[in-house]
């Protein structure tokens, strides 16, 4: 019988939506490794020098007006320090409803910085969204609210031109791998979805994303394989089986060639 360390799961239980501050009485422990059953835009309006987040095992500095989205799932750690700023804590169902671009946050966004003119715009519409949250809780003013918000944040991930084919086409690949990386590892079964040859949507990632379908693909695979072992209660034989590969040992190469160490040394050193 296997054992091993779980990753807590942070719930949004009787509300379907939340807002604190950082500094005052934010509303889960940072403190420890977890992940959301809900969405959450962090927004850190004043950090420090040696400011730190981990999301998904990958460290990333954190600046003033740094907004960081994770998605439900992703592992999430930080330690604050007097960080000040806020946090919106969003159910799935309220997210799908103010997000325009909900496809490119699906599997959440490493931290960007809002520029200076939409750091004041998110300012007012904080205030809003704070005293509508404290006073009268009308959903659907909160969601009016969030969904500026959004608009706005999201104006610093995606240009202003009209979105072309092309663009359409990542966007939709993305929840694709996301639903289908599992069972489906060959880039023919999204081409086919997305109604394209292989070969175009290769060329197509390799412009705008340096890379290929097989290896979104395999970064995606790496990435729950990581999160099974680290925190996870199942042996590499069952990790193996849950992430589609039929023979555990063809895992093992797999996680090697992309890691450098196999399962197990990597599952023993985070134990």
């Amino acid at each position: 019988m296997s054992s091993g360390k779980e990753i807590p799961i942070h719930n949004l239980t009787f509300e379907k939506f939340k807002v604190m501050t950082l500094d005052n009485g934010h509303p889960e422990n940072f403190h420890d490794v977890h992940r959301h059953n809900f969405f959450e835009i962090i927004w850190f309006q004043k950090t420090h020098e040696n400011t730190r987040l981990e999301l998904d095992f990958k460290e990333y500095s954190i600046k003033d007006n740094h907004i960081c989205i994770i998605a439900p799932g992703q592992v999430f750690n930080m330690k604050l320090r007097g960080e000040k700023g806020f946090v919106f804590a969003i159910s799935r169902e309220i997210f799908q409803e103010v997000s325009e671009v909900e496809v490119i946050l699906e599997s959440g966004t490493q931290p960007f910085l809002l520029d200076p003119k939409s750091s004041e715009t998110c300012q007012t519409i904080t205030e809003l969204i704070t005293q509508e949250y404290q006073e009268s809780s009308r959903i659907n003013v909160i969601k009016a609210y969030l969904k500026a918000f959004c608009i706005i944040i999201t104006d610093q991930l995606i240009t202003s031109e009209d979105m072309n084919n092309d663009r359409l086409r990542i966007q939709q690949l993305i929840p694709l791998i996301e639903e289908h990386y599992t069972v489906q590892k060959d880039t023919a079964f999204y081409a086919e979805r997305l109604n394209v040859s292989a070969h175009h949507l290769n060329d197509i990632i390799r412009i705008s994303r340096g890379t290929t379908v097989k290896k979104m693909i395999s970064q995606r695979l790496l990435l729950e394989a990581k999160r099974e072992l680290s925190f996870g209660a199942l042996t590499v034989k069952e990790v193996a089986f849950k992430l589609g590969f039929n023979d555990a040992s063809y895992f093992s190469r797999f996680f090697k060639k992309h890691t450098g160490i196999n399962p197990e040394q990597f599952k023993n050193s985070v134990i």
